[in-house]
């Protein structure tokens, strides 16, 4: 049996659990643009505080690293160009390359934004359910013109809810080809297409599967969602977040 993925709602009954979905997509958002102004200063806060977050709701930060191993790949892949491309007076000389102290610290500070923002967007599909994710983004969405909010809204949820049976696939698939020696081929462009062509199958398959399904059913988007109320304690979190950013953001 798959294991779960960090990329789900994990049951809880913390306060961040407890929160209204509409509030927590305007945390999410919020947190994201404020990480992008603010520098090491604001973000060593901010990341304080996201880490003491995740203490509180216990989420399982190992799980999260084994799927978050080819993003740290990308964040050094993303690290080395800002390092190469940022100019300024040179510190290390490597032939034809150049490494500057402005750079890695641009580099650094990219990098750990982007960190951040994934770090956020985890804790938000984490405590949330995809069902109030669902309802949350249809609520915002409905006051937009020419935006079928009920259709964009099932759309993100089939999205939420297919990440975890595309990462789960992802790991069966590549259990069963280590398990035929695909580790003994030293081409990585083989032991690529090996491994992608095989998932994107899987994940083309699932898909027309819950098409048929749902077609079956007669589902459409005029569903009956979960009633989303705002709470005294969703307004105090928002004042409190909102001065936090505000804050940072003046200094």
């Amino acid at each position: 049996m798959a294991e779960l993925t960090p990329f789900g709602f994990v049951a809880g009954d913390s306060l961040l659990h407890r929160l209204d979905a509409r509030f927590k997509i305007l945390f999410l958002i919020g947190l994201s643009l404020t990480s992008v102004r603010v520098h090491f200063g604001g973000l060593a806060v901010l990341t304080l505080a996201l880490a003491g977050v995740i203490f509180y709701c216990r989420l399982q930060l190992k799980s999260a690293y084994r799927e978050l191993r080819y993003f740290l790949i990308l964040l050094t892949l993303v690290f080395v160009a800002r390092v190469l491309s940022t100019g300024g007076a040179a510190a290390i000389s490597l032939g034809a390359m150049t490494v500057c102290v402005s750079g890695v610290t641009a580099a650094t500070l990219v990098c750990w934004r982007l960190a951040f923002i994934v770090l956020v967007g985890l804790c938000f599909v984490a405590t949330t359910r995809p069902v109030q994710i669902k309802a949350a983004i249809q609520w915002l969405l409905k006051p937009v013109p020419l935006v079928p909010e009920k259709k964009v809204a099932a759309m993100l949820g089939l999205i939420m809810r297919f990440i975890p049976v595309i990462l789960n696939q992802a790991r069966q698939t590549a259990e069963a080809q280590k398990a035929r020696g695909i580790e003994n081929r030293k081409n990585p462009v083989y032991r690529l297409t090996r491994l992608g062509f095989p998932i994107l199958r899987r994940s083309f398959e699932c898909a027309d599967n819950l098409a048929v399904a749902m077609e079956a059913r007669c589902f459409n988007a005029n569903r009956t969602d979960p009633e989303l109320s705002a709470r005294r304690r969703d307004w105090i979190a928002a004042g409190a977040l909102a001065c936090l950013c505000v804050a940072l953001l003046i200094n």
